[in-house]
């Protein structure tokens, strides 16, 4: 999309979504547009029923845990200490145009954002894989169960302070004759790998 296109795109933008748009950045080519999550299910509607815009196809859905941006970066993109977040990428194919639309949830210890799925019916799955990933509840989902760990995997292991190891592991059980959880039996350690240089590596003087 080029320069002239990005810019027409953002004024359409600024005039319809008015309050709701909290922010609006065009960066690298692309334009993303951040919103408050009491206002996702309007803002979608709006997206992809104006005739200026005509967003009516979702590429993609997922979730982001903020937790280990640091303050710098937490400042630049105005996260505001929010630690979860949604993106959408929609592609109008009237208009040709690609917009990303970045939510911040409000609750860090229980993160909720209202499901898209009555405006983009392809959001279904993609929720479920945040809601599995990441926590993040998506309030009027239709049938939001986890989609890729099993029914009982323990946590979210997209988090950031998701355990490496996880919390539990499967084995089969001689006595019992069936598969069985338990906790983690591998110890936590640390790696640092191990690099010999020659000697005067690097050195540009010899």
């Amino acid at each position: 999309m080029s320069t002239i296109q990005q810019e027409t795109l953002a004024a359409i933008l600024r005039r319809l979504l008015q309050n709701k748009l909290i922010n609006l950045q065009m960066q690298r080519g692309e334009l993303t547009i951040v919103v408050n999550a009491e206002d996702i299910l309007g803002v979608s509607k709006v997206l992809r029923d104006d005739t200026a815009l005509m967003f009516d196809t979702l590429i993609d859905l997922c979730g982001i845990d903020f937790l280990t941006y640091g303050d710098d970066l937490s400042v630049k993109y105005d996260l505001k200490d929010r630690r979860f977040a949604v993106i959408y990428h929609l592609l109008s194919i009237e208009r040709n145009q690609r917009l990303r639309v970045r939510v911040l949830a409000e609750n860090n210890e229980f993160p909720v954002v209202h499901s898209v799925t009555e405006v983009w019916p392809a959001a279904n799955w993609f929720e479920r894989e945040a809601f599995d990933l990441y926590g993040i509840v998506f309030a009027d989902h239709p049938d939001l169960r986890r989609i890729l760990t099993d029914y009982g995997f323990i946590g979210n292991p997209f988090r950031k302070d998701f355990p490496i190891t996880g919390h539990v592991e499967m084995r089969y059980d001689e006595q019992q004759r069936r598969v069985i959880y338990q906790p983690v039996s591998i110890e936590p350690r640390e790696i640092t790998p191990l690099v010999i240089r020659e000697e005067y590596y690097g050195d540009s003087e010899s």
